[in-house]
């Protein structure tokens, strides 16, 4: 049906149907626009919980339980989720509301253009009537003009008192009443032949032409209604197969808890690798007791004797540190908290183990890299040696050389910690030994030792001694008596303080000392004490003296002076 002949007569309320779902059309925007700020604060608040539940602490230190890393998909399950809910809102803003108020602008200039079009129109057919109603009044009056002129020249002309001239004057105004009531007349009829032929035009062309206009802009507002209506409904929609995933992830997650898994975890974070204690031995105060009878046979029994038939041994001292030590390892005895070692003695030995093992990692990665890099300045300086013109091989050797001393130092460093480690390792197969070596291997009390005693003195940690306690001279090896005496010997290598290129060739024969040959380079390990002696390292491993003056030394900066 066509509003331009079934509402021909409706302008007016045609006028304020179009207006009315302009209103609509803006009102469901604004119903849009709200929905999407749910939509961005609903992802925000989320974001926000992920933000607050997350751990601030680095990756080493984040639990490794499973029901944590369980929290934790689901943590970034959920940040994926609020994504989702964002990019609704996003959907819904730009190919919904965006569009909404973009078509709301150009329903307006449309329907304004076509009411403008309706109220001309009106305008002229109106100017045309009036036109038309002027003629027919002065019509109407010429009319009424030329009656009264013949009224008057028939009264004179039957009056036989009228002199001629005055029946010839009204004669004369009645011929001209006359003739204007004719050209009115004749003014009439067009001006109402043309209004006619305009109302039709009017009522006919014009009118059902903007009001077919005005229904195709109402039937498209109609359609675009109905396409954002699906565009919302799409938003949502979309997303659904990710939000799906998100939720399977979660359910996954959930599932991935074990039980039996976080407690191995707890104990592989927490055991000690220390044996339970064992019994306390009787202590006898009753040995220094005079006896008699048969109290005396007793006593004549020699000490070693009573040792060997299972007798217990003289009274421990209640103050000895292995005393003190077996409470520290008493299953809920308070532990003093001990400061941190570099070898993590401090540690129990499973603790210990793990700490030195990701140590060594990290080493093993730094050696790489100083091992990459001193491999490509090589390659440089060969470049450099056979294209001069690129430049000089001398300018890479003080890096070259201060890269070879980094990777003799992290060697050194990977070197001590594996032997702390291996000694680590060794710890619990030893505990036994080690707590009958505690009574007669007393440690200063007060510091708690890498086998769980305690002792104040930090310098009593280890009961090995230095290495060589002064360099010896050519010809009288000076070694180190007590070199062998600890089970415990600390045999960890000296770190590289610099490099030396050997001036002069020698042979070494005495003890301690190396046997060096012209030109050769050594990593220098010990300054020279004043004795003219330097000890050194090849790049073989082996260690020992040479003689200062024999060799021309480079220390590293943080080396010198020290």
């Amino acid at each position: 049906m066509s509003w331009g002949t079934e509402l021909w007569d409706q302008f007016d309320n045609l006028d304020k149907h179009t207006q009315w779902g302009i209103d609509f059309l803006e009102r469901y925007a604004k119903f849009v626009k709200e929905r999407l700020e749910i939509e961005q604060n609903y992802a925000k608040q989320l974001r926000n919980l992920v933000k607050k539940h997350c751990p601030k602490r680095s990756k080493d230190e984040e639990p490794r339980f499973t029901s944590c890393l369980s929290f934790y998909s689901i943590l970034n399950e959920l940040n994926d989720y609020a994504g989702q809910r964002e990019v609704v809102a996003e959907e819904m803003g730009h190919k919904v509301y965006g569009e909404l108020m973009r078509y709301s602008q150009e329903l307006k200039a449309e329907r304004k253009h076509h009411l403008q079009e309706g109220r001309k129109a009106q305008q002229f057919l109106d100017q045309c009537w009036k036109q038309m109603d002027n003629s027919k009044r002065k019509f109407e009056r010429e009319c009424k003009e030329a009656e009264k002129s013949q009224i008057n020249f028939d009264r004179l002309d039957n009056d036989i008192n009228a002199t001629k001239s005055e029946v010839e004057k009204a004669k004369a105004q009645f011929y001209l009443r006359t003739h204007m009531a004719d050209e009115s007349k004749n003014e009439y009829a067009a001006q109402l032949q043309n209004f006619n032929a305009e109302q039709w035009k009017h009522f006919n062309n014009t009118v059902p032409h903007i009001f077919k206009n005005l229904q195709d802009m109402d039937q498209r507002r109609t359609v675009k209604l109905g396409e954002t209506y699906r565009s919302f409904a799409e938003a949502e929609r979309r997303v659904v197969p990710i939000i799906s995933k998100c939720l399977e992830g979660m359910v996954s997650a959930a599932k991935a808890v074990d039980e039996r898994r976080d407690s191995s975890i707890v104990v592989e974070s927490f055991k000690s690798g220390f044996e339970p204690p064992g019994d306390f031995p009787f202590e006898d105060f009753s040995q220094n007791l005079s006896r008699t009878g048969s109290d005396g046979a007793i006593s004549a029994t020699p000490k070693g004797d009573r040792e060997r038939d299972g007798a217990p041994g003289p009274r421990s001292d209640p103050k000895h540190p292995m005393s003190r030590t077996r409470n520290k390892l008493w299953l809920f005895g308070k532990k003093p908290k001990a400061p941190t070692l570099e070898d993590f003695s401090h540690l129990p030995p499973e603790q210990r183990r793990k700490r030195l093992q990701q140590r060594i990692d990290e080493l093993g990665k730094e050696l790489q890299k100083e091992m990459d890099q001193r491999d490509a300045l090589n390659k440089m300086k060969d470049v450099y040696e056979k294209n001069p013109q690129m430049g000089d091989p001398s300018s890479l050797q003080p890096k070259i050389s201060e890269t070879m001393c980094n990777v003799e130092k992290l060697r050194s460093e990977i070197h001590k910690n594996e032997t702390w480690l291996s000694e680590a390792g060794k710890q619990s197969s030893r505990g036994d030994r080690r707590q009958s070596n505690d009574n007669h291997h007393h440690a200063p009390p007060g510091r708690e030792s890498p086998e769980g005693s305690y002792t104040d003195d930090t310098n009593q940690e280890h009961h090995t001694p230095r290495h060589r306690a002064g360099p010896p001279q050519p010809g009288i090896p000076n070694p180190d008596p007590h070199e062998f005496d600890d089970e415990f010997d600390d045999d960890d290598p000296l770190p590289v303080i610099g490099h030396c290129k050997a001036l002069y060739s020698f042979d070494g024969q005495n003890d301690g000392t190396l046997v060096i040959a012209e030109d050769e380079v050594l990593y220098v390990i010990e300054e020279d004490k004043g004795d003219g002696w330097t000890r050194a390292r090849k790049q073989s491993g082996e260690e020992g003296y040479v003689p200062t003056s024999y060799v021309d030394i480079t220390l590293e900066k943080n080396s010198k002076g020290s």
